[in-house]
């Protein structure tokens, strides 16, 4: 059973800073694209950061310059380093990993979220 542990929300200032990590377990081939989303109240789940296993990365245009997305692929974690940050980052933060199965079937899995408040 794969499960997806994230850990590192909490309530900050503005301007602040904050690290998400993000721990996936359980039996599977391989680990493709991972990445982290956030929803605000009231607002549709939106893409934060992703990143493939070579390293590639993709980022919101409202977060370019201040998160740094990262993972680890011997220790099957994924990381967002939040920067500079502002309330309008305020939201549940969930990691997403895109897995491979033993049986070859490619399936999205996510995190039950994290929240991070920013206070202005």
């Amino acid at each position: 059973q794969v499960q997806l542990v994230e850990s590192g929300g909490g309530l900050v200032q503005a301007g602040g800073s904050l690290r998400l990590s993000c721990a996936v377990s359980g039996s599977f081939f391989s680990i493709n694209a991972m990445g982290w989303y956030r929803q605000a109240p009231g607002k549709q789940r939106e893409l934060v950061a992703t990143i493939i296993g070579g390293g590639s990365t993709n980022y919101a245009d409202s977060v370019k310059g201040r998160f740094t997305i990262s993972r680890d692929n011997a220790k099957n974690t994924v990381s967002l380093q939040m920067n500079s940050l502002k309330p309008e980052d305020t939201a549940v933060y969930y990691c997403n990993a895109g897995l491979t199965t033993n049986n070859d079937y490619r399936i999205d899995y996510w995190g039950k979220g994290t929240l991070v408040t920013v206070s202005s």
